[in-house]
C-alpha cells in the first residue's frame, strides 16, 4: 500500500506546472478551435471530369460515323469499279421479275417496227390479185388479227427462251457494263450520255441484236427489217443528280480516310475513359446500334426507290435494289457481328459481378481439365510467356480477320470461338506449368 502511494507521489511531483502565459496561450487555442468547429462548412464543388466528357463525345462520334464509313467504302469498291459492279448485278439476269420485264420490253420493241397484221393483210391481198376467190380472201382477212396474236405469242415465247439462256446473261452483262460506265461518267461530272430528261436509263440495244439473230434463225426472217434500235429501261430518277454527284465525289474522297478516322476516334475515346472495358462495351454496342439504323435506312430507301418507278416496273425495281445492295447488307451484318463480339469479350473481361462470376466458373473448369499426358517442358515455358502468348493469339485472330476478302458474320463467330479455345488452352498449360505439376488424364487417387 505504501508502495503505491509512493509511486503516485512521485508522478505528481514529476508533472510540470503551466505558467500564466502558457495557460493563456492554451485558452486562446481552445477558443480558436471552437470557433473553427462552429463555422459552417462550405459546400464542396463537384469537379467536372472533362476527360470522361471528351471520351464520351469521341465514342459517340466514332459510332455515328461507322455506318458512313461503311457506305463510303462500299461505294468506292462497288460503284466505282465497273467489273465488280457487273459481278454484283449479274444475278439480275436470273431474277424472274427482271426477266419478265425485259421480255415484255423487247417484244414490244420488235412489234413497234414489225406490224404483223398489216403484213398479213398485204399478203392476202396479193393472193387475191393472183386469182384467189374474193370470199376466201375476205375470210382470210378475218384471220389477220388471229395471225398477229399468234405471231406475238410466238415471238414472246422465243424472247422468253432467249432471256433464260446464257446468251442473254452475256448480253445483259454487256448492257450493264455500258450503263455503269456511263453512270460513273455522269456521277463524276464528265458527261450526261446516260441521262434523258429526269431519268437514267439502261440501253437494251445489245439484247435486241441477240433477239433478232435468234428469231431469224428460227425462221422469222421478217425481223431482219428491224433497224438498229436502242430501247431503254428506266433505272432511277435523276432529279437529284447534282446532289448525287456531290455525294459520289465526297464518298470517294473519304473512302480511304474515314474508316481510319472512326478507328482513331474509338481508340482515343476508350483510352481517355476512366473505365476502359466499359468504354469498349459501349463502343461495340454503339456501332451495332448505328448499323441497325443503317439497315432501317436501306429499307426506307428501297421503298422510295420502288415508289419512284412506274407500277409495272415496281417488282423488277425491288429485285434490282435488293441485289445491288446485297453486298452492302452483307458487310453491315458482318460488322454488326464483329461489334457485338467485341462488346461481349470486353464485358467478360470487365469487373462487373456477372463477368467476375463467369471468369471464376471458367477458371474452376480449367482447373478440372486434363490433357491426357504430361506437359513436359511445354507447361513451364507457357507459364513463363503467358502474357506474350495471349497477345500473339489475339493478334493472329485479328490478322486472320483482316486477310479475309469478304468476312461474314459466321466467319467472325468462328474466329472468336477459335480464339477462345486457344486462350483456354494457353491458360491450361500455363497454370499447369506454374504449379509445377504434370498434366495427366487421371487423378492421383484414380
Amino acid at each position: 500500500m505504501s508502495h503505491v502511494q509512493g509511486r503516485e507521489a512521485a508522478a505528481g511531483e514529476a508533472r510540470p506546472t503551466l505558467t500564466v502565459d502558457e495557460r493563456a496561450e492554451l485558452e486562446r487555442l481552445r477558443q480558436e478551435n471552437q470557433a473553427l468547429r462552429a463555422r459552417p462548412t462550405p459546400p464542396t464543388r463537384r469537379r467536372v471530369r472533362w476527360r470522361s466528357v471528351v471520351a464520351a463525345v469521341l465514342l459517340v462520334l466514332g459510332c455515328a460515323l461507322a455506318p458512313v464509313a461503311l457506305v463510303a467504302v462500299w461505294t468506292r469498291s462497288q460503284l466505282s469499279d465497273t467489273e465488280r459492279f457487273v459481278a454484283t448485278v449479274e444475278p439480275l439476269a436470273h431474277d424472274p421479275e427482271v426477266q419478265q420485264a425485259v421480255t415484255n420490253r423487247v417484244t414490244a420493241t420488235i412489234f413497234e417496227h414489225v406490224d404483223v397484221q398489216s403484213l398479213a393483210n398485204e399478203a392476202i391481198t396479193a393472193l387475191g390479185a393472183q386469182g384467189l376467190p374474193p370470199p376466201l380472201v375476205d375470210r382470210l382477212h378475218g384471220f389477220a388479227p388471229t395471225i398477229s396474236a399468234a405471231t406475238t405469242n410466238f415471238v414472246r415465247d422465243k424472247v422468253g427462251e432467249l432471256v433464260a439462256s446464257p446468251q442473254f446473261a452475256a448480253a445483259w452483262d454487256q448492257a450493264v457494263r455500258v450503263a455503269h460506265q456511263r453512270a460513273v461518267t455522269v456521277l463524276s461530272g464528265e458527261g450526261q450520255a446516260v441521262v434523258r430528261g429526269d431519268t437514267v436509263y439502261l440501253d437494251l440495244g445489245p439484247i435486241i441484236d441477240v433477239a433478232k439473230q435468234r428469231l431469224s434463225a428460227e425462221g422469222l426472217t421478217v425481223v431482219d427489217r428491224i433497224p438498229e434500235v436502242h430501247p431503254t429501261i428506266p433505272l432511277f430518277p435523276a432529279d437529284n443528280l447534282v446532289r448525287a454527284q456531290t455525294a459520289y465525289a465526297a464518298l470517294g474522297t473519304f473512302a480511304t480516310v474515314l474508316p481510319w478516322i472512326v478507328l482513331l476516334l474509338l481508340a482515343v475515346g476508350v483510352y481517355l475513359a476512366k473505365a476502359r472495358m466499359r468504354a469498349v462495351v459501349a463502343a461495340g454496342l454503339g456501332v451495332a446500334l448505328a448499323l441497325l439504323v443503317l439497315a432501317a435506312g436501306l429499307l426506307v430507301a428501297r421503298s422510295l426507290f420502288v415508289g419512284a418507278v412506274p407500277p409495272a416496273g415496281a417488282p423488277a425495281a425491288a429485285s434490282a435494289f435488293d441485289i445491288i445492295v446485297s453486298s452492302l447488307r452483307t458487310a453491315g451484318r458482318s460488322l454488326l457481328v464483329l461489334a457485338l463480339v467485341v462488346a461481349l469479350l470486353a464485358f467478360l473481361a470487365g469487373s462487373s459481378p456477372t463477368a467476375v462470376g463467369i471468369r471464376r466458373w471458367a477458371t474452376g473448369l480449367l482447373h478440372r481439365i486434363r490433357l491426357g499426358s504430361s506437359s513436359g517442358p511445354v507447361g513451364p515455358w507457357v507459364g513463363a510467356h503467358l502474357r506474350g502468348l495471349r497477345i500473339a493469339a489475339v493478334a493472329l485472330a485479328a490478322l486472320w480477320f483482316v486477310l479475309l476478302d469478304h468476312p461474314t458474320g459466321v466467319t467472325i463467330v468462328i474466329i472468336a470461338a477459335v480464339l477462345l479455345v486457344v486462350l483456354g488452352l494457353i491458360e491450361v498449360l500455363g497454370r499447369a506449368g506454374a504449379a509445377g505439376e504434370p498434366v495427366t488424364g487421371v487423378d492421383a487417387n484414380g
